[in-house]
Order: structure tokens, then sequence, then C-alpha cells
């Protein structure tokens, strides 16, 4: 029993030792997890503390970065203000002395203006004592004064503009000739091909249709070294059983001619042929041409021409003007200047040759620039003819004005061969009914008591009554007659537009 309590109590003792060490041992586990918690608690807050600190320099610092670019800002704000302001204070300065100017101005102005008021008064005064003193020692009026005045204004500014008028028309003529080249120089590029299809072009007869296809060869090569050798465009178009070709010098349009022509009755068509008859045509066409001009020279009876004339001569063959052969047309002229220098006494030798010579400046007019006139006297002058027969030349048409005889015969030849009727395939009624409506034109102006056509129409001479028409009115009329030519007739070449008034004073001694 005794055992069994004392091992009871022991258990109890040893129970509650066993407690008690429990005890003991939570509480130092508590103490060591409590104590590892504030470790880690007061690392935390030192960790959450370098943060914190951390965070606030950095705030801090873009604080300061902010600041400084606000103060940057603020400081070049600052400075263009000021310099808008500086701008303002010189403008404003500106517009105070222009102020000041502007006032100054109306100050010297209105001065002036007093001024011109006091002489106005003055002028007037004076101007009122004058016509009082002019009406007293005229014995006029004022009306009567003023239109006195005013009829003499008139007629003294009628003189004037009159001349005036001369003069403006005549710097509007020099100005419209050169306008009226450039014109017709643009109007001649746009219409270039109706021009040659009616006065630069020769048409050759084929045998049959199937020649213009050897004519234009394989891919167009027989076509295209005609074309090359000769300068001249050669038309294959749908005429039947025709080509034509076209160009501008007539020489070289009939060397392209003659040597189409020997070709087809050849055969043999290719470019090495072409180009061998071409040359060897050249060569008979000179040939031609300088017997041509020779057997014109004969004809002519004119002797000791240099050869190049007599050559150039013999081109004029191959040229026609409005249906007239040159060549012919020269050697006419030549004769009727002669027969007309024989019968005036002049020089027959010089007008006979000069007039055989006027137009042998068509013979190279298309390659120089200028009235073939000029271009003839030129080319004559090169070639060793005498000055008499180089003016002649140059003013048959009037590019340079008449001085001698023999000038004025050649103008007055070339006249009457190219202006008769007939010449120039004008019929005999349409020539007449040319000259006739020259005339009705002239005689349809007050003033005008006769008018004649003369020089087959190239002049018009005109009577008018002294008592209508006046110098100046003279000149006038010439001019009205000239402007209602142009619009309603049709003629070739130019016309000569004469005023004559001539006073008479006639009286009778019994």
């Amino acid at each position: 029993m005794i055992y069994v309590l004392i091992a009871l109590g022991s258990a109890l003792v040893g129970g509650a030792i066993a407690a008690l060490l429990t005890k003991f041992y939570l509480q130092s586990n508590a103490t060591s997890v409590i104590g590892r918690a504030d470790l880690e608690a007061q690392r935390i807050i030192e960790e959450a503390e370098a943060q914190r600190r951390e965070t606030v320099i950095e705030a801090k610092d873009e604080a300061i970065r902010a600041r400084t670019e606000m103060d940057r800002e603020v400081a070049g704000r600052r400075r263009d203000l000021e310099r808008i302001e500086r701008r303002i204070e010189q403008k404003e300065e500106q517009l105070d002395r222009k102020n000041e100017q502007v006032d100054r101005r109306d100050r010297t102005l209105q001065k002036r203006e007093k001024d011109l008021d006091t002489r106005e008064e003055e002028l007037k005064g004076f101007k009122a004592r004058q016509e009082d003193e002019l009406q007293r020692v005229a014995m006029l009026t004022t009306d009567q004064a003023r239109e006195i005045l005013l009829n003499q204004v008139e007629d003294d500014m009628r003189d004037l503009l009159s001349r005036r008028v001369h003069e403006l028309e005549q710097e509007a003529k020099a100005e419209s000739d050169r306008r009226a080249r450039k014109i017709l120089a643009t109007t001649i590029q746009r219409i270039s091909s109706d021009y040659i299809a009616e006065s630069t072009v020769s048409v050759v007869p084929l045998p049959s249709d199937d020649m213009k296809g050897r004519i234009i060869g394989r891919e167009g090569r027989n076509i295209r070294a005609l074309e090359q050798a000769t300068g001249c465009d050669l038309i294959v178009d749908d005429t039947p059983e025709a080509v034509t070709l076209s160009g501008f010098d007539p020489v070289r349009r009939e060397v392209a001619r003659r040597s189409l022509q020997k070709l087809i009755q050849d055969g043999r068509i290719h470019p090495a042929r072409i180009e061998e008859v071409v040359n060897k045509t050249r060569l008979e066409l000179e040939q031609v041409m300088r017997e041509e001009g020779e057997k014109v020279a004969y004809e002519a009876n004119v002797q000791g021409l240099h050869p190049d004339l007599i050559k150039l001569l013999g081109r004029l063959k191959f040229r026609t003007s409005y249906g007239q052969n040159v060549l012919g047309h020269s050697l006419e002229v030549s004769l009727v200047a002669g027969a007309l220098a024989a019968e005036l006494g002049a020089d027959v030798n010089v007008a006979k040759t000069a007039a055989l010579l006027h137009d042998i400046g068509k013979a190279v007019d298309h390659e120089v620039d200028g009235p073939h006139a000029l271009i003839g006297a030129d080319i004559a002058r090169r070639l060793g003819r005498s000055a008499r027969i180089v003016h002649a030349i140059a003013a048959h048409h009037g590019e340079e004005e008449p001085q001698t005889v023999e000038a004025f015969i050649v103008a007055t030849a070339d006249a009457i061969s190219g202006a008769r009727p007939g010449a120039r395939r004008e019929m005999v009624e349409t020539y007449i009914k040319r000259l006739e409506a020259l005339e009705a034109v002239a005689n349809s102006f007050d003033g005008v008591e006769k008018s004649f056509a003369i020089q087959a129409g190239r002049e018009v001479r005109i009577m008018v009554s002294p008592d209508k028409i006046d110098d100046l009115s003279a000149a006038k009329l010439a001019r009205d007659i000239v402007r209602k030519i142009e619009e309603n007739l049709e003629y070739p070449g130019q016309i000569k537009v004469t005023v004559i008034r001539e006073t008479r004073a006639v009286d009778y001694a019994r």
C-alpha cells in the first residue's frame, strides 16, 4: 500500500515535473519564435525605412529636376517676353516718329493749300482785270474772243493731229511689217503641206499601179534612197498610175522627176541603181541649164555674161510665177526693155542686160533669205556686173528707189510682161473687171474728180478737187483708198495709190 502510494506520488511528482519541463520548453520555444519574429519585423521595418528614405530621396531629386526645368522654361519665356517688349517699344517709337512726320506734312500741306487759295484769288482778280483790259483794247466781248480763240485752236489742233496721225501710221506700218513677216512665217509653217501641193509638186505617170510597189521597194528602201539622193519627197497615194514629187527646189524636183522616169523605163530599181541614175541625171540637167542659159542670152543679144550667171539663168527654166515661166518672162522683159531704151535714147545694153537678169534672184531665193530683187542684185554685183545694171535689178520692184532711166525701163518692162492679159493665166474679162473695180473704189470717195488705173492695175492715179481736199486730207484720202482696196479687192502683188491735187489760176487778157 505504501509502495502504491509512493508509486502514485512518484507518478504525480514525475507528471508535475514533466508538466513543468513541458511548460518551460514551450515557453522557451515561444520566446525563441517571438525573438525571431521581432528580428524579422525589425528587419522588415528597417528595409521599409530604407526604401522609404530612398523613395523620398528620388522624389526630392525629381522635384529638384522639375523645378530646375521649370525655372529654365520660365527664364526662356521671360527672355522672349523681354524681346517682344523691346520690339513693341521700337515699333511704338517708329510710329511716334511717323506720326510726327505725318503731322509735319499735314501742316505743310495746309500751309500750301492756304498759299494756293491766296494765289487762286489773286489769279482770279488778275484774270478779271485782264479780261476787262482785253475787251477794252480788242473791242470784243468774252464770248466773241472765246469763239475766235477756239476756232484758231481747232485749226491748229487739226493740223497737229493730222501730222501726228501720219507719224503714227508710219510707225504702225513699220511695226506691222515686222509682225506681218512673223505671222506669215508662222502661217507658212502651218500650211506648208497645202503650199507644196499647189505650187511645188510634179506628177510622174506610171505604166501600172504595180510599179508603185517596186518604187517603194522592200521595207521602203527604194523610196528612201530616192528621197535621200534627190532631196525631194516622193508621195505614193491612191492616185491611179501616178506618183507625186514634192520639193521647194525646182531643180531638185526636176532631177527627181527625170531620174524616176529613167528608172521606170529601165525597170531596175534598187538603191545602188537609184544613186547612179540620180548622179547622172544631175550632170545632164546641169548641161541642159547651161545650154538654156546660153540660148536665152543669145536670143536676147546679151553678151559677156559670167558662166555662173548663164547657169543661174538656165535654172529659171524650171521656175514658174503665176503659171508664167520665169525664163521666158526674163527673155520677154529683155526684148521689151531693149525696145524702150532704143526709143528713149537710153543705154540699150544696160537695159537689156538688167532686164534679162532682173529675176535671177528667183533661182536661189529658196536658199537665201530676202527679196529676189536684192538677192539678184547682190549676185550680179559679185559676178562683175556694172553698178547701173545692179541698181536696175534691185529697183525693179521698189526695194530701192529708181535713180536711172534704165531702172525705170526695167521696172516698166517687167510690169508690161507680167501684168499683160494672158501672161499669167488671167482672162481678159477678169483683167478689165479688176481695173474697173480699182477705179470704182477710188471714185466712191468725196472730193475725187477722176481716177485712172494704169500700169496694168499696179497703180491708181486719182485727181481730187483742190477746194474740197487740202494737202493733209489728200494723204488721209490715199490711206483710206488703200484700206478699202485691201478690204474689198483681190489682186496679185501690190497696188500704188497716188493722189494728185493741183490748183489752177485762169484769167484772160482782153
